[in-house]
């Protein structure tokens, strides 16, 4: 199998990715590799109780936000690896080849269909 596109397709992903989690999250300082959300600015009087719970709803949302872009991003990430490796393609349950039309509907796919979640 030729994995050019899917490596263009899957590093395109990744940057666009890190593009979202950037807007509402950063890199950890202890730790590059995991991302956490941005609290809100906090710089609000603490009489204005409906600014406060709006700007903590806003940070709830973005922890979901953060949890699912990166774990897409390590998705995308494992299926660079495995491309790396010469393993892409290969359905990691029973080792079979994975469907092209699923790989090509998303190339990071790590099962064929009958082993889907």
């Amino acid at each position: 199998m030729d994995t050019r596109i899917s490596t263009e397709k899957l590093l395109a992903e990744k940057d666009e990715l890190e593009k979202e989690l950037a807007t509402v999250g950063r890199r950890n300082p202890a730790n590059p590799a995991d991302w956490e959300p941005v609290p809100a600015d906090t710089d609000t009087a603490p009489s204005d109780r409906d600014e406060v719970a709006e700007k903590l709803e806003t940070f709830e949302e973005n922890i979901a936000i953060v949890r699912q872009l990166e774990a897409r991003l390590e998705e995308v990430k494992t299926a660079l690896g495995r491309i790396e490796h010469g393993t892409y393609g290969h359905c990691v349950a029973c080792r079979g080849e994975i469907e092209p039309e699923r790989l090509l509907a998303n190339p990071a796919a790590a099962t064929c269909k009958e082993h889907m979640k």
